[in-house]
């Protein structure tokens, strides 16, 4: 038609026009999230880290012991006599002497007439015989020492006839390589002369049994029971023997281990 537009070219216009104005409202939406975003800043959120994870240290030592030093240097005393197997202390009387068992070069009872230092001695040495251990592990260990007339070796032992002096004087101290044992006394009394450690075997629970029984209810009449104190075969205990002037008594301290420290 003259003197009008062309249908063609008026979809052209149209569709530019159209993408104008679709141009114009992407950049005006693009321009309004910015502000946005500028004045309403979106919060990132926080990412904590993972805690830690502590890896367990294992210890490969064992604490430190620290032991006590023993009383006695062995060492020295071997030097004088390797028989020497322990030290005996009872606080309260003058009982502080070496314990000495015999080797296989000298008698048995070598110790009962013979000094520490091996040389002759009426008074003898405070001894264990063989049947016995020398670290004191046997379920009694027997000692033997002389009742002498000068209150030496073990004459000191009648003093636990009279009740006071046994209720307020309990232990004896065993001093052996490597170990402090402490007895508390229990019993004291006067036996009959027969040789315990023949007339007993003390790795038989009956066996032992009776003896504690003899211990703790003795017949004699010169006796010495302390109070409160139990004792089963399960325990060790020592026996210190020494003469009352009759060749068919002896007299007994009986004592129960109830520490056994070990030392340096």
């Amino acid at each position: 038609m003259k003197g009008g537009l062309d249908v063609s070219e008026s979809n052209t216009r149209r569709r530019i026009w159209k993408a104008i104005f679709i141009i114009c409202l992407a950049i005006f939406a693009a321009m309004l999230v910015l502000l946005l975003l500028h004045f309403f800043p979106v919060s990132q959120p926080i990412v904590s880290s993972p805690p830690a994870v502590s890896t367990p240290v294992t210890q490969t030592t064992e604490p430190t012991v620290i032991l006590p030093d023993n009383p006695i240097d062995f060492a020295a005393q071997w030097e004088q006599n390797p028989d020497i197997v322990a030290w005996m202390k009872i606080p309260g009387t003058v009982i502080d002497y070496p314990i000495l068992q015999s080797g296989n070069d000298v008698p048995e009872n070598f110790y009962l007439n013979h000094a520490p230092d091996r040389s002759s001695r009426r008074a003898g040495s405070l001894y264990i015989q063989q049947i016995n251990l020398p670290d004191f592990t046997n379920p009694n260990t027997v000692i033997y020492g002389h009742n002498m007339a000068n209150g030496s070796m073990f004459a000191a032992l009648k003093k636990y006839r009279q009740k006071e002096f046994f209720d307020q004087n309990q232990y004896i101290y065993v001093y052996t390589p490597g170990h402090i044992l402490t007895y508390q006394i229990f019993s004291a009394f006067v036996y009959d002369d027969r040789h315990i450690l023949n007339s007993f075997n003390f790795l038989d629970s009956e066996e032992y049994g009776a003896f504690l029984q003899q211990c703790l209810n003795p017949t004699s009449m010169v006796q010495q029971v302390r109070d409160g104190v139990s004792i089963t075969t399960d325990d060790r205990i020592i026996t210190l023997s020494t003469c009352t002037g009759r060749d068919t008594e002896r007299y007994l301290v009986e004592g129960v281990l109830i520490n056994d420290q070990p030392t340096n």
